[in-house]
């Protein structure tokens, strides 16, 4: 892309640039089409990108090949986890029958069945059996192996079928008496129920409460919104949503399905056209377009001798009309699946402009110019308001986007100035209008209660990770507005989006939910800046327009006044903060809920700067260098001339623990650095929160190391003790280290006064409350505190169930094995 910008005339790309309004869209885009289309640059690049014949996410037999020649050494030598590795290698680039050949294809997915039984994965063995026999039902080696594991999972009825059909197809006695001995081995199955089958975790969505209507209003200051025409209880579902269209994170498309975005079991699914999509299932390959390799089974030779309950048996695995003839299929990878690379290359946001004009093109909703694109869309663009470098980008991703679809799947879709200024818009729209989707990750999915005085440096803290799986249009859920204060949270099941609210909500309140910054993670002049560059509009929300205890000292340095708790601002902060207060003292006084909402306002901020509360309203000025609660006057600059060098000597220290050049005298000088944050920052700033973050500068797998600076902290700092309860992420970090070096008690202590801290910025019951609560619940148990488990535990669940209602077990596997261990340790104690 950085090529073709350096090639294009510097007067089309001044007018392309200088482009704002849909007319000067038709006039820049032509210019720019007609000059790359007659460039053999151009030519070339789309070439690369959107020929099949010339792509590199096609089908490879002889690297196919190549892999399974890898698996079969490492399986043979015992290396289950890289033979997996590499027959799922081999399975994404084995050529589909006809084209390729289909005992290579079954040949694979029984070698992958037998890694997976070696690791203990039955389930997901059984079911890669299941797909080898689907493409070869005469594979004997198959059926051998799906009886054995139907034999383990206690499905007698099957296994004894399975085993009968292998034995029909065995040609040597020597196998034959093999089998049989195998079949008499099988329990009597007269009695036995079959086992369940396991394809899967499905996600539905839930119901919406039914008293719930909402309304689409629009306002001055926001434009479109959603409200609700009634009152709605907190944790009430008010939304639920299926994407109108969705595309997987570059980042995940190793490790997540690329259609519902859940993670990939080991027994992934790859797509049977090209390498690029692996699926979770084969249901999700299906809705996502893609066709399943089967063959029909007819009464050959084979069978002639079988019983029909046997016949009937072998049609029921390989057949898979009964378990997708109902199956909606959403065919989103359909015109992306020819090998070709420009699904592969193109940002996110491409590829998702792509999938979106296709669907509509497909539905015949739009024409092949794409000129009433808009108008079905419906939905809000600032493509004015960006910057010129990225309304150059915009021209030339969309061009590119409508060549490849026309090379390489859409002939009839016309590549003309129309097209590509509606393209353009599409973009900017997707730009302001898509959802990331997420997924919580945690490192207690697979939790196990640590007996106290036996932890192992392999098992840390649970914790919780926020991970960007996908991006997707949602055309309702992007109507609801952005508050750094929502009173709104959405979530994820599968692609499908559920709304809840956080609190209860008045008839006609805007619902409002947040669009990444929240008051409490971000400074006011931070969040504001965010949404214009990002969202192109300047933020006028409550969170924005009153006084917030965390927008004053997240950035704010401490008193002099060791005695004193109030904060000292700067002089750019304390200009931004003086114009919200004029405005929040301002307001009118008769707005429902203005006493209730400046109550709680001033008891928070009365912590810091009280002295605040006792100004006359009107034009107020914040200050700077001075103690907004006590008065007393402080050297700001000076403080921050100090706090840049302990920073850079942070990072020094850090440069040497990466290079693995640090001993004791790196963490005294760690330790120096820190008090001077300490001294200098407040108590709650955020950059103090930040401090131990550089891996806590020391190797992960040295206990003694933990214990040192354990040590250190709490014998040489003698500023810590003042602020034991008031730096978060510094708080958890310390955590982890006296958790990871046995000192359980230090590590509770520590994680305790991370959830205070979080209190005092978010309130009782904020989500991330719970989230640090995870941690908490699992140091408790492991220092053989049961009753204190037990606790937390019912407080995270009461918080997460606010936020996620029934599905917070669904979300957080590792959520119910906590419950069950609490639970068991405090029945075992009592």
């Amino acid at each position: 892309m950085e090529t073709l910008k350096s090639v294009i005339p510097e007067h089309i790309v001044q007018t392309v640039k200088s482009s704002s309004s849909v007319d000067d869209l038709i006039s820049s885009s032509s210019s720019l089409l007609g000059f790359l289309v007659g460039l053999a640059q151009f030519q070339q690049a789309v070439s690369e990108l959107g020929d099949p014949d010339l792509g590199c996410c096609g089908k490879s037999l002889e690297a196919s090949l190549d892999f399974k020649r890898r698996g079969n050494l490492s399986f043979r030598s015992r290396s289950f986890d890289d033979a997996l590795r590499f027959y799922s290698k081999a399975l994404r680039l084995a050529p589909p029958p006809p084209r390729g050949d289909k005992s290579l294809l079954a040949s694979l997915f029984l070698n992958r069945a037998n890694a997976l039984h070696n690791l203990g994965l039955v389930e997901e063995s059984l079911r890669d059996c299941h797909r080898a026999l689907r493409i070869d039902p005469y594979y004997a080696k198959a059926w051998y192996r799906r009886g054995k594991l139907n034999t383990l999972r206690g499905n007698y009825k099957d296994a004894f079928r399975d085993i009968t059909v292998s034995l029909s197809l065995e040609s040597s006695p020597a196998g034959k008496k093999q089998l049989q001995s195998q079949l008499l081995a099988i329990p009597h199955f007269l009695n036995q129920h079959n086992a369940p089958s396991s394809s899967g975790a499905v996600d539905y969505l839930p119901n919406l409460q039914s008293q719930v209507k909402l309304r689409c209003v629009s306002t001055k200051d926001k434009g479109r919104g959603m409200v609700s025409e009634c009152d709605v209880q907190q944790a009430s579902v008010i939304h639920v949503e299926q994407p109108f269209c969705v595309v997987i994170s570059k980042s995940c498309r190793e490790t997540h399905c690329h259609f519902c975005l859940n993670e990939l079991p080991a027994d992934a699914v790859p797509c049977p056209s090209c390498s690029l999509p692996v699926y979770c299932s084969e249901s999700c390959q299906v809705q996502s377009g893609g066709m399943l390799s089967t063959n029909e089974v007819h009464k050959t030779q084979f069978f002639q001798s079988l019983p029909d309950d046997i016949v009937e048996h072998i049609k029921s695995v390989t057949s898979t009309v009964k378990n997708y003839s109902e199956t909606e299929c959403v065919q989103e990878h359909q015109h992306e699946c020819q090998g070709a690379n420009w699904p592969a290359v193109l940002p996110s946001d491409t590829v998702l402009a792509g999938r979106v004009i296709i669907k509509l093109i497909n539905q015949g909703e739009i024409a092949i110019d794409l000129s009433n694109l808009q108008e079905k869309l419906d939905l809000s663009h600032s493509y004015s308001k960006m910057s010129p470098e990225s309304k150059l980008e915009l021209h030339l991703l969309s061009i590119v986007l409508i060549w490849c679809l026309n090379k390489s799947f859409c002939p009839d879709l016309s590549v003309c100035e129309t097209s590509v200024t509606q393209t353009i818009l599409l973009l900017s729209q997707i730009k302001v209008n898509s959802m990331a989707i997420v997924r919580m990750k945690s490192s207690g999915d697979a939790f196990k209660c640590i007996p106290a005085g036996n932890v192992s440096e392999k098992e840390p803290i649970q914790s919780l990770e926020q991970i960007r799986v996908g991006q997707a249009l949602y055309k309702t859920g992007s109507l609801f507005n952005h508050s750094c204060k929502p009173n709104i949270h959405l979530y994820f099941l599968s692609r499908g989006l559920v709304m809840r609210t956080t609190e209860f909500i008045p008839m006609g309140c805007p619902l409002e939910l947040s669009y990444g910054p929240e008051v409490g993670k971000w400074d006011c002049k931070d969040r504001i800046r965010f949404l214009e560059e990002e969202y192109f509009f300047h933020c006028r929300c409550c969170g924005c327009s009153q006084m917030n205890i965390s927008d004053l000292v997240i950035n704010g340095y401490c008193c002099v006044n060791t005695s004193c708790t109030g904060v000292v601002l700067d002089s750019s902060v304390a200009a931004w903060e003086s114009e919200k207060l004029n405005h929040f003292l301002a307001a009118p006084k008769s707005l429902d809920n203005h006493f209730l909402v400046s109550e709680k306002v001033c008891t928070g901020v009365s912590e810091v700067a009280s002295s605040l509360l006792t100004k006359p309203s009107g034009s107020l000025h914040l200050e700077a260098d001075k103690c907004l609660k006590c008065g007393s006057r402080c050297e700001v600059q000076y403080s921050h001339v100090e706090v840049n060098k302990a920073w850079n000597n942070l990072r020094r220290v850090d440069e040497l623990m990466n290079s693995g050049r640090a001993n004791i005298s790196v963490l005294s000088d760690c330790l120096r650095s820190i008090a001077v944050l300490r001294t200098s920052l407040h108590m709650y700033n955020k950059d103090i929160a930040d401090v131990s973050q550089l891996t806590l500068f020391m190797p992960k797998d040295s206990k003694h190391c933990y214990s040192i600076l354990h040590m250190l902290i709490f014998r040489k700092n003698r500023h810590y003790t003042r602020f034991t309860f008031l730096f978060v992420q510094a708080e958890d970090k310390v955590a982890q280290a006296c958790y990871l070096a046995g000192e359980m008690k230090g590590a509770r202590e520590h994680c305790e006064a991370s959830i205070k801290i979080l209190k005092r910025l978010y309130g009782d019951e904020h989500v991330v409350i719970g989230n640090e609560m995870v941690k908490l619940a699992s140091i408790q148990l492991a220092s053989g505190d049961s009753c204190g488990a037990w606790e937390t535990t019912k407080r995270l669940s009461q918080i997460f169930s606010k936020y996620y209602g029934s599905h917070a077990e669904t979300l957080f596997a590792y959520l119910s094995c906590l419950k069950l261990e609490a639970a068991q340790a405090v029945n075992f104690c009592s």
